[in-house]
């Protein structure tokens, strides 16, 4: 392996030092992007496109291992964890066997270590050092994460450390966890274990949970949302799940994207958590998200489970592999980006729903109260297709703030975050569907980009602060009656649909399912959350 040169900095620093690993056959310590892609090519771990991204396959996981996800049971953490199916509680004794086992079998082994920072804020962030058997697992992360300076590495000492094997299978019996693949984090030791799953998501997904851990107590809301800055330095935030146009509609070539996925609200205002994008690139087009799609084509960029021909010409709508197909870059692929991944108190916070059952209107004016009442529910609708075992209906997905895998804390926490920077800051909230229209999934289509972008960009000008609204009768939002650059009929879901008796009777059984979801957080808010709720009508 002598003819990839070794370009790391730290060549005379300590780059296992904290990790608990002693000693690799070879060591690759903060290799740079065109090294990393080498030694790749050279390992089989991947193949160019033709425009020299690297093509990787995740194997069985092609996506995030939800049920293998633990969080090490501690005395001086147990308390505040929210324990349950998202937080699942894995002994202190078995967690020092699984992590004995996981560095023995990363002892002696080939490794690519890298150093980055979570968190552009530096009051704010950790310094993470990943272990990792993968030198495409090493160019994700530095893609993914903040990339110190290089005359900062030679001190750097991790917050936390990341052991990353992915081939290495996990045993139930020793280890006290499901199956062979393991996600443990211990907030104690400062240490992450990922095994047995080649998916790298599960890397940033780790590392989010630890910035939702470590934040709050400082009084900061760490948020799974998007952000980007206006002409005149207005920041505006965009929360959603997979699916819902969060990278999308913040990739605004007439606003700088801050980040695409993950960031923190603090008194001094908003700052991403990463130094990459990780885009679902499914249907990626190059007419409507050129942005993405130019950063999808870039050497550099990792693309997980994308399909190509022998000559490497990628099929963005080939889902052979998955739905959940990605692209990893830097954010500054992103042309029109703020590097320094900060902005100032957010003027407009959005919550985007991509609602299948073509009920909720394109926009509407949210209260605070509403805004902390939909912020818990956390709803989107998915459809066949975009999840394994899904049937031909849409099914309604309450993820809570947008992003209960992530949340090691109990929601009422983030929430109540948020409801007093949206009170402190006098905030504008909305409600965006960017889902369907004119019928549910499979009868009506999807909601127009161009009409979403259009209302977006009204919001944030500023140009519906003073025009006519109208209440939803079935769920109590405000819905503009006129936004320039939109059919009025769009404006009004009821409208576009042909048959009014089936779409009452959509609403009615949407609404029943925002009852029966919000049940389990009546007791955690105030009486304004409780009365801004939906209700069944009488």
């Amino acid at each position: 392996m002598n003819h990839i040169a070794d370009i790391s900095p730290l060549r005379d620093a300590v780059p296992l030092a904290g990790t608990g690993v002693r000693v690799a056959a070879a060591l690759h310590a903060n290799l740079a992007a065109p090294a990393l892609v080498a030694h790749s090519l050279r390992k089989g771990e991947g193949r160019f496109s033709t425009e020299g991204a690297i093509i990787v396959r995740t194997g069985v996981h092609t996506g995030r291992s939800v049920a293998d996800k633990f969080v090490v049971d501690e005395p001086s953490t147990t308390g505040h964890v929210w324990w349950g199916k998202v937080n699942q509680k894995l002994p202190r004794e078995k967690f020092e066997v699984l992590k004995g086992r996981v560095q023995a079998y990363l002892q002696g082994r080939e490794l690519f270590t890298q150093d980055v920072y979570a968190g552009a804020d530096p009051e704010n962030r950790i310094r993470v050092r990943i272990v990792t058997t993968g030198a495409w697992h090493a160019l994700f992360t530095r893609n993914m994460f903040i990339r110190p300076p290089v005359e900062e590495l030679a001190g750097f000492v991790p917050d936390y450390v990341l052991l990353h094997a992915p081939d290495f299978e996990a045993d139930p019996a020793i280890d006290g966890v499901r199956s062979s693949t393991v996600i443990a984090l211990s907030f104690a030791e400062k240490v992450i274990i990922i095994a047995g799953t080649e998916y790298a998501g599960e890397i940033k997904k780790s590392i989010f949970t630890v910035m939702n851990w470590i934040l709050p107590e400082r009084g900061v809301l760490p948020m799974h949302c998007s952000a980007n800055i206006g002409p005149k330095e207005d920041s505006a935030l965009f929360f959603g799940l997979s699916g819902t146009g969060k990278t999308t509609l913040s990739s605004d070539p007439m606003r700088r994207l801050i980040g695409d996925d993950e960031h923190g609200w603090g008194p001094d205002g908003v700052f991403n958590f990463e130094g990459g994008c990780y885009a679902k690139v499914i249907d990626l087009s190059q007419k409507n998200e050129p942005e993405i799609w130019a950063a999808s084509h870039r050497f550099g960029t990792v693309l997980e489970n994308v399909v190509a021909d022998p000559q490497g010409r990628l099929d963005l709508t080939d889902s052979t592999y998955t739905e959940n197909t990605r692209a990893c870059y830097p954010v500054e692929f992103i042309p029109n980006v703020e590097l320094s991944g900060r902005g100032g108190i957010p003027k407009n916070v959005i919550l985007l729903t991509a609602d299948a059952f073509g009920v909720l209107p394109p926009i509407a004016r949210l209260t605070p109260a509403q805004a902390m009442y939909h912020f818990l529910s956390g709803y989107t609708a998915r459809v066949a297709g975009t999840e394994k075992g899904l049937g031909a209906e849409p099914q309604a997905t309450f993820s809570t703030c947008f992003g209960s895998p992530f949340l090691p804390r109990h929601p009422k926490v983030y929430g109540k975050l948020l409801q007093a920077l949206i009170a402190k800051n006098g905030a504008s909230c909305w409600l965006v569907n960017t889902g369907w229209t004119g019928g549910a999934y499979g009868v009506g289509k999807r909601m127009s980009i161009a009409h979403t972008r259009a209302l977006l960009r009204a919001a944030l000008a500023g140009e519906l602060d003073n025009v006519t609204y109208r209440m939803d009768p079935f769920f109590s939002l405000s819905i503009p009656e006129h936004v320039s650059g939109v059919p009025d009929e769009v404006l009004d879901p009821r409208s576009t649909w042909a048959d009014h008796e089936a779409y009452d009777a959509a609403a009615k059984a949407l609404v029943q399912r925002f009852v029966d979801n919000f049940a389990s957080f009546a007791d955690h808010v105030d009486d304004d959350v409780k009365a801004a709720a939906i209700k069944v009508a009488a």
